[in-house]
């Protein structure tokens, strides 16, 4: 064997060999044992709850988060995949928002109970000013580090919103000019006395969500009517 192509297998080896020892150990591996295992385990998940995946942490009501849900799927009504996906995007990044926002008031009232000793002015509102400061300079990383993250979900809700929205009016847009269509077939086929079955000109909507919308349209002409004739 030549001197170049020697270390190269016995370097493939060594690899091979770490690879299969990792291998090993993470099989025997049952995660954190102890106490204080669990509890470092458990706080990773909280050290990631603004950027990681996880969206409902341990300690979080997962009752409140189907509740914060549910307000948004009942403002917004997503009809297909694409939209469902916004607004569960919408969903966890306002989640996510406001758990910011309660992190940051947390750790103001840790930052003033550990501080409030340290001061004595005989003032207690400025004794509280005071406690609040010396607790933002004992975490102000941690305190940037919150605002940093605010800001970036603020514009991930923003960039996401507005794409809902836009797709959504493109949605309505289409829909309102298929059922204009689908009604001029259906009075037609009515003036003529005939059945009419939508579905057989490609439309997805009822006869009656088509007759709906020629009430509407009925309706908008007699306003618009009225409107002209109030002001002629």
């Amino acid at each position: 064997m030549d001197p170049i192509t020697e270390p190269t297998v016995n370097g493939l080896n060594r690899v091979a060999g770490r690879a299969a020892i990792n291998r090993a150990n993470a099989q025997k591996s049952t995660g954190p044992r102890t106490e204080a295992g669990k509890q470092r385990s458990k706080m990773n998940a909280f050290r990631h709850g603004l950027t990681g995946q996880t969206v409902v942490l341990p300690a979080e009501d997962h009752s409140a988060y189907e509740s914060h849900s549910k307000s948004f799927l009942n403002e917004y009504h997503p009809k297909d995949a694409t939209e469902t996906q916004l607004v569960q995007s919408l969903i966890d990044t306002s989640w996510r928002q406001n758990r910011a926002a309660a992190i940051e008031t947390n750790l103001f009232s840790l930052g003033i109970t550990e501080m409030e000793d340290h001061i004595r002015v005989n003032h207690p509102e400025a004794e509280a000013a005071l406690a609040m400061a010396l607790a933002f300079r004992e975490h102000m990383r941690a305190f940037a580090n919150i605002s940093t993250q605010s800001q970036r979900l603020a514009r991930q809700f923003e960039r996401t919103l507005a794409l809902l929205r836009q797709i959504q009016a493109d949605r309505r847009a289409a829909e309102e000019r298929q059922l204009e269509k689908a009604a001029k077939i259906l009075k037609m086929h009515k003036a003529e006395n005939l059945p009419y079955h939508p579905t057989e000109d490609g439309f997805v909507f009822s006869n009656d969500q088509i007759e709906t919308f020629l009430r509407r349209q009925n309706r908008s002409e007699q306003a618009n009517t009225h409107d002209f004739e109030a002001h002629g």
